[in-house]
């Protein structure tokens, strides 16, 4: 009951559910990136990203000083909830807004997007 309920307030919040949907359709995503689409501080989204990996809904990896978050898809029990949600998120302007955001993102390497929001906050 405990992973239930972990998992549950994982998604519970917007901006993690934010996070989940883009996720359903970029394979992988630097906290850089998360940050930036996102539009908070670092410490935010670091917070809203270790709640999502302690409940078990993602999976990180780092590579020398970017760490890249995932869906974690290892746990095969998780791939109806990710289809639940996409099914139920797809059509939302807030997901395609982010998904907008996230195509001129990706453009601009780890390196600056690093810079640019160290200065944003």
């Amino acid at each position: 009951m405990d992973k239930a309920l972990a998992l549950l307030k994982a998604i519970s919040d917007k901006n993690r559910l934010r996070i989940l949907s883009v996720l359903l359709v970029h394979e992988e995503l630097c906290a850089c990136q998360i940050t930036e689409f996102l539009k908070v501080a670092g410490a935010t989204a670091s917070r809203h990203l270790s709640q999502m990996v302690n409940s078990g809904v993602l999976q990180n990896r780092k590579q020398g000083r970017w760490v890249y978050f995932r869906l974690n898809r290892d746990d095969a029990s998780l791939n109806p909830l990710f289809k639940w949600i996409n099914r139920e998120v797809e059509n939302s302007t807030q997901v395609t807004q982010d998904l907008k955001a996230l195509e001129k993102i990706l453009c601009i390497p780890c390196e600056n997007l690093s810079r640019q929001t160290v200065t944003k906050c």
